[in-house]
């Protein structure tokens, strides 16, 4: 199976890129037309339309670093949560529009395919890994994959253990359902709750309509050997229920409350040590630090599939960097070469993929994985946990939300899952099924029309 197969060769090509040393390679490398890059680039400017709002502080910093070593003027905008496609239409209408944006996968792609430059002979296409990190139309390179990434639930060890368990009590779903409802009958005695808030405010709902939605989507794609459907069935969706019931049934809030809840609460739960269990990725890494690193631990999300006790994390991309080829000459030679300097220049490694007080002025680093030859070892222990669980024959989960047919199908799961969870009968999980099923099938039919 194409997607599942892909997920391995990401995630172990991601363990041995993990063993490179610092890129280190001259800013000055030359350009596409095999000029000085800084002479290649007289004239053009970049603008970067940047996905990761938590990230927004570090390429703002980095571009200024850049425009001091070379001139060239360096733009970043960052889209809020949630509505990055939003701002992109917007911005790519103006007279100065993007040159560098990202798309999420073949989804995202087949919208803006035609504003993609063909990166193929690029040098920053030199410095993959894997060819796999490319995301093709035909036989044209419309983008590179720039972060690899994981997600689980995280969870805070001290508290798994004041509890009187340890992640060898956990092998799949019945395991975490049995952990976190004992927690909730002994919630006042402990202090603390299984769960942090599941909450369906922007911030945050990406979380469950797309993250956890991703886990029926992939065991579906599994059991039918496919990597893509107009038509998805829904096999799944009631161990969807299941794991979406124990989430909002075992956490800090009520479920009726869940509207309301943002992602900046959720961290401050776990931060504060108010739950055990986070769902969320290794580039949440920088939020939950304080903890320490020897009391953070990531589990798969279990939701009772078949043979989930070989199960590993969620590994993947959705963030494929993309050239405006509707820019001039000048503006794409440079957003070229700024690209190729943040995966190849010590400053711009180090930015990428380090950690604490990796940045010039000292703040953190982006802390990601990224699949270029440039990839430092990470100070993630996040990070390490997913290459630890590749080592051990755990099989990745694919991120198949790729697939999904549009940012309204999303957003349908998401309105349909906070109905449910303010009152949870069989009649309004039937809205959460109608949303997926019949929803999926509306838009990847608009989206072909």
């Amino acid at each position: 199976m194409k997607k599942q197969l892909l997920a391995l060769t990401l995630t172990g090509a991601l363990s041995l890129s993990m063993l490179a040393g610092c890129g280190g390679a001259d800013a000055t490398k030359p350009a596409a037309d095999g000029g000085d890059k800084t002479a290649a680039a007289s004239g053009g400017s970049v603008y970067y339309l940047n996905f990761k709002p938590e990230q927004d502080a570090q390429w703002k910093e980095l571009a200024e670093l850049y425009t001091k070593e070379t001139g060239v003027p360096v733009t970043i905008l960052t889209a809020a949560s949630g509505q990055y496609e939003t701002t992109l239409k917007s911005e790519m209408a103006k007279t100065k529009a993007p040159t560098l944006f990202q798309v999420n996968g073949p989804v995202g792609l087949s919208a803006w395919k035609d504003y993609c430059y063909d990166l193929s002979k690029t040098p920053i296409a030199s410095e993959l890994t894997s060819k796999d990190f490319a995301l093709m139309d035909g036989d044209k390179m419309a983008g590179i994959g720039y972060v690899i990434e994981t997600y689980g639930l995280i969870y805070n060890k001290g508290l798994l253990e004041k509890a009187g368990y340890k992640q060898e009590d956990i092998k799949g779903f019945d395991d975490l359902k049995k952990v976190a409802e004992d927690i909730t009958k002994r919630k006042s005695e402990l202090g603390f709750s299984a769960f942090t808030s599941a909450g369906m405010d922007g911030s945050s709902d990406w979380r469950f309509k797309t993250h956890l939605a991703n886990l029926p989507i992939y065991y579906e794609y599994k059991k039918d050997g496919i990597d893509n459907t107009d038509a998805i069935k829904g096999t799944y969706l009631d161990n969807y229920r299941k794991i979406w019931d124990l989430y909002i049934n075992n956490s800090t809030t009520e479920p009726s409350l869940l509207s309301t809840k943002t992602g900046d609460d959720a961290v401050a739960e776990f931060v504060t040590e108010q739950a055990v269990f986070y769902q969320n990725g290794t580039w949440a890494y920088n939020d939950i630090a304080e903890l320490g690193n020897d009391n953070l631990g990531m589990l798969p999300i279990y939701i009772g599939a078949e043979g989930e006790d070989q199960q590993g994390l969620c590994t993947g991309t959705e963030n494929y960097w993309c050239v405006n080829s509707k820019a001039s000459e000048a503006d794409i030679q440079a957003t070229l070469d700024f690209m190729n300097w943040c995966v190849t220049s010590e400053t711009g490694t180090k930015a990428m993929c380090g950690g604490e007080g990796a940045m010039p002025s000292g703040q953190a680093g982006m802390g990601f994985v990224i699949p270029f030859k440039g990839n430092l070892e990470s100070e993630n222990p996040l990070v390490n946990i997913a290459n630890q669980y590749v080592k051990d024959g755990y099989q990745p989960v694919a991120w198949n939300f790729s697939t999904m047919p549009s940012e309204e199908w999303k957003n349908g799961v998401g309105s349909a899952l906070t109905t449910y969870a303010a009152n949870q009968s069989d009649d309004t999980w039937k809205g959460v099924v109608t949303a997926f099923v019949d929803g999926w099938k509306t838009e990847a039919a608009a989206a072909k029309a």
